[in-house]
């Protein structure tokens, strides 16, 4: 097994580095503009590394996930699309209804859909019936778009895919599933070359960005785990409610961005310098360390998810505590100008009014 994840990560590399040599020349680039700040033209190249890794040791391994074809086939697509945008910035709208397809495909074809969201509010388990296929469309476009959204700095998608693969990695293992388990790692090890690459750890000339080929390929992939582990009949792998820590920084730091931006009278899907890793820099942390902060972060929630699987921890505790969190979260986010000039102004902080412009 060791030799074999070695091998996985020099693949991963190489084909990193000869993509980039193929984006530039079909000028599948990231440009710096006036919401892009970063030196050069990047080449848009990890996540089509990462899929080409992914799909050739899953097609010489078919048995290690359930309808094989269709996952490759579904992550290709999504991939092919996402860079599509990449390179001539497709609309909103073309983006959702590839997404609701792929999304249509996964619950047809694959029966992978909710049917249960457990006891979320202790008072039995909640059965979604006819809802259910409705309500995985929404959580696969939401889950591939949140993983988009969090892509705004270098290393922060790497760092909280590598959080969740590995969480989910942890509690697949620990149910029996060894299979998918390996699947989780394997996707950790393709996560670390561009991780490397992207924060220039061989060179600012060799970096590369994700790019939305490669967000929404780990957020089809996410979602694609979690509704697998999660709906299983019997015993399920892990409990519906354990999955909204697993992915908490994201799916907070979405939702909360689209409210704000509803708040100011703008389109939710409309890009901007207001999410989580903007406002830390703002508030004078450095890239590295806003970095490092929301990975931590990310991991405290993952762990409280697993240690809650682990223990059992009753599906409503877990539920409301992570309600009580997100809604703290939430009126923060949203507020975050006006609560830190009043903190500013409390603590005798030097004078600097925070403004969302």
């Amino acid at each position: 097994m060791f030799l074999d994840l070695i091998f996985t990560f020099f693949i991963a590399f190489a084909i990193l580095f000869l993509m980039r040599k193929v984006a530039r020349r079909l000028g599948l680039v990231d440009k710096p503009s006036g919401r892009k700040v970063h030196t050069g033209n990047v080449p848009l190249v990890g996540g089509l590394a990462i899929c080409i890794t992914i799909v050739q040791y899953v097609y010489s391994h078919p048995n290690m996930i359930n309808h094989a074809g269709l996952y490759m086939l579904c992550i290709t697509g999504l991939t092919a699309v996402g860079a599509l945008d990449d390179r001539f910035d497709l609309s909103v709208k073309i983006r959702m209804v590839v997404q609701a397809m792929i999304s249509f495909a996964m619950i047809y074809f694959a029966n992978a859909q909710l049917f249960s969201l457990g006891d979320l509010l202790g008072f039995g388990d909640i059965h979604l019936s006819y809802a259910g296929g409705f309500i995985t469309v929404l959580g696969v476009i939401g889950c591939i778009n949140a993983f988009n959204m969090v892509d705004g700095i270098d290393g922060l998608l790497g760092g909280l895919s590598i959080v969740t693969f590995g969480s989910i990695g942890i509690l697949l293992a620990l149910s029996g599933e060894q299979s998918l388990s390996y699947l989780c790692l394997l996707l950790v090890v393709c996560m670390v070359p561009y991780i490397v690459m992207n924060l220039g750890l061989i060179g600012r000339k060799r970096k590369v960005f994700m790019g939305d080929a490669g967000s929404m390929m780990i957020g089809f992939t996410v979602i694609w785990l979690l509704i697998g582990a999660s709906q299983t009949e019997g015993n399920p792998m892990i409990r519906p409610v354990t999955a909204l820590w697993l992915i908490a920084v994201p799916l907070m730091d979405m939702v909360a961005i689209m409210v704000r931006r509803v708040k100011h009278g703008k389109s939710p899907f409309k890009p901007d310098r207001e999410h989580l890793h903007h406002i830390c820099q703002r508030l004078g942390f450095s890239s590295i360390q806003t970095l490092a902060l929301i990975c931590f972060i990310a991991t405290v929630f993952a762990t409280i998810g697993i240690v809650g699987e682990f223990l059992l921890v009753p599906e409503f505790v877990m539920f409301y505590g992570f309600i009580a969190i997100f809604t703290v979260y939430l009126i923060v986010l949203i507020n975050y100008c006006t609560v830190m000039n009043y903190f500013r102004r409390k603590l005798n902080l030097p004078e600097k009014q925070f403004s969302s412009n």
